[in-house]
Formats: structure tokens, sequence, C-alpha cells
């Protein structure tokens, strides 16, 4: 069941612990027992391609999908492979896969927001088991794999593990879930990386923490110009993601929109009509309009689509020359490796 991010697990101050977070502590560790028993009772099987795992830390919405998609794209342009495939969990639709998504013939109840997006950049498989997952993706030609989350999932060896971390949203107050966002203990996870895409303004000082000897390369989304609707009017905006304030935020800081007011709903939210009842009554009677997300306006519920506006976003590297060289390299030793 979807649910919102709690706002006690991004405290203005991380040192001060809201009364919820330390009320939750103890369930925390009962979390970390449950995580370390389950990693330690899978054995992972390794992959007939080369698996790429693009995930992070915490729960919620550190823009992973954008990120992918933009890793997709330079690996491709460098020709790093030739037959590249999204692999996904899926979350959110009612299979569990193996299989390849049709964007002719699936949508979001079927396979989830998140693989619909990626399906239009390459091919994307959706499986609960993710390395059954890579067997199609090889048996259908793949020579690559890039697997949206999963950096928790023990079934799987990564040949490559990549941490996004969102640089205002940082890890929080630094608890695991739920007394905090983390999935993991904190040095556990870092310490498993190959390399880190911090993306935003660093105003969690994030990199003051990680690893000094693992590489880090920054990011900031970027909306595609040719999908920005009119600033002359007045928006109602909306959105079920893991922490929908970044998603406000960069509507109205970074794209200048005049939001004159902001509705959060759960992660993965499946929208219902009396959801975009409300919605469009609210915006008729501000004389404003509604304006979501691209993953959000895909759970929207058949008929209510009309006269809701969009906007794209690309995750853009900073350096992205170093960016190839870094992938091109990896993808290297491990052919050699295979060899």
């Amino acid at each position: 069941m979807a649910r919102k991010t709690p706002s006690f697990w991004y405290p203005q101050s991380p040192e001060q612990l809201s009364l919820q977070a330390r009320s939750l502590k103890p369930i925390s560790w009962l979390y970390k027992f449950g995580f370390r028993l389950h990693q330690g009772s899978v054995k992972a099987q390794k992959a007939h391609i080369p698996v790429i795992c693009i995930g992070n830390l915490s729960a919620g919405g550190t823009g992973k999908t954008p990120t992918c998609i933009s890793f997709m794209r330079h690996v491709k342009d460098a020709g790093i492979a030739k037959n590249p495939f999204f692999l996904i969990r899926g979350y959110g639709g009612a299979e569990r896969g193996p299989l390849i998504v049709d964007l002719e013939k699936h949508n979001a109840w079927d396979v989830g927001d998140e693989p619909l997006i990626l399906a239009r950049h390459a091919s994307t498989i959706i499986s609960a088991d993710r390395y059954e997952g890579t067997n199609l993706a090889a048996l259908n030609g793949a020579d690559l794999v890039i697997m949206d989350d999963g950096l928790q999932n023990p079934g799987i060896q990564k040949d490559l593990k990549i941490i996004v971390i969102n640089g205002e949203m940082g890890f929080g107050n630094g608890l695991m879930i739920p007394a905090g966002p983390l999935r993991e203990p904190l040095d556990e996870g870092l310490a498993k990386a190959d390399a880190f895409f911090l993306i935003g303004e660093d105003t969690a000082s994030v990199a003051d923490i990680l690893p000094k000897n693992i590489p880090v390369f920054y990011a900031n989304l970027e909306a595609d110009a040719n999908t920005l609707p009119s600033k002359s009017k007045d928006y109602i905006a909306f959105a079920g993601l893991g922490y929908p304030k970044k998603f406000f935020d960069f509507l109205k800081y970074k794209l200048g929109y005049n939001i004159i007011e902001e509705y959060a709903f759960a992660d993965h939210c499946p929208y219902t009509r009396k959801d975009l009842q409300i919605l469009r009554q609210k915006a008729k009677d501000a004389g404003a309009q509604l304006l979501t997300t691209e993953k959000d306006f895909l759970r929207l519920p058949g008929g209510y689509k009309g006269n809701i506006h969009t906007i794209s976003v690309s995750m853009c590297f900073e350096n992205p020359e170093a960016l190839q060289h870094f992938i091109a390299h990896k993808i290297l030793s491990l052919t050699k490796e295979a060899a």
C-alpha cells in the first residue's frame, strides 16, 4: 500500500531527532536485524550479461528513473553496449514478470508507472525476480542490463553499483525505516558503492561524508522546454512521489511557476475518480489549472486526463565525458573478466 513519506524523516536539523523518530528506533533495530537476516539467507546469482544497478539508500524519490534514462543515453551515445535493456521490479503493477513492457499493450495498472517511462527510451523488462529478468533480457539479445532500483536485492550480483543521492534530501535523519528513510545501515551502504550520483545542490552536505576513494558525478534535473505550459496562469500542483516537496519546489523556485496550492499524495498513489473530481473542483474555484508529473499522469483514471499539464524532465550531468569514460572503463573490465 502506498504511503506518504513522514515529514520527521527529513528534519531541518538531522541532529535533533523528533519524538516520532526516537519512539520508532526500536522498530528500526528490528528492521535492521531482518535486513541482515534476509541478505545472508539468499545466495546472489550471477547473470549471463553485465548488470549495472542504479539504486539508492533511502526510501522515496531521489531521482533514480530520470537518472537511469540519462545513463542509458550515455551508454548508447558512447557505443558502450549495442543492445542495453532496462530492468525494474514494476512497483504498483499487477504483473510480476518477467515480461517485456509493451507500450501498445500495457498500462500503469499492469506494470507500474516507471516502466512505461523507461520503455520510451529502451527495451524494458519488469520482473520481481531480477535474475529471471536478466535471463529474459539475454534471450532477447541484450548485452547489458541497467537495473532501476534493487540495490538491496540480494538475489542477483551487481557488476557495477551506483548510488543516487538527492543533495537536498541527503540521508534524512540517518535512521533506518521506520524511524528514518534508510533502507540499510548508512556506513554499509556507502561502502558497497562503485560511484555516486549527487543530484542537485548539496544543501545537506552529503559530499562531506562520502568515501573519498569513490568517484562522485554531479547532475541536475532540467525541464524539457518543449513541454513547459504557460507561466502566465495560476496552477494547482499535485504529485504522488516519495518526496513531493522536491517537485513543488522545482516548479516554484527553478521554473518560476505561480503555484497557489500543493497536494501531496502517497508515493505511487493509484488515483481515484473522486481524487480527480476534488482536484478539478479546486482548480475551477481558484481559476487555476492542474499540473503534475509524467509519472502521476500515467496513474490518472481514464477520462480524467484532459486539461492536466505535465512537465518532462531529464537528468543532465555536469561532466558527461568523465561519466562516459568511467562507464566504458568499467564495462571493458567486466568484459575482460568474463573472457
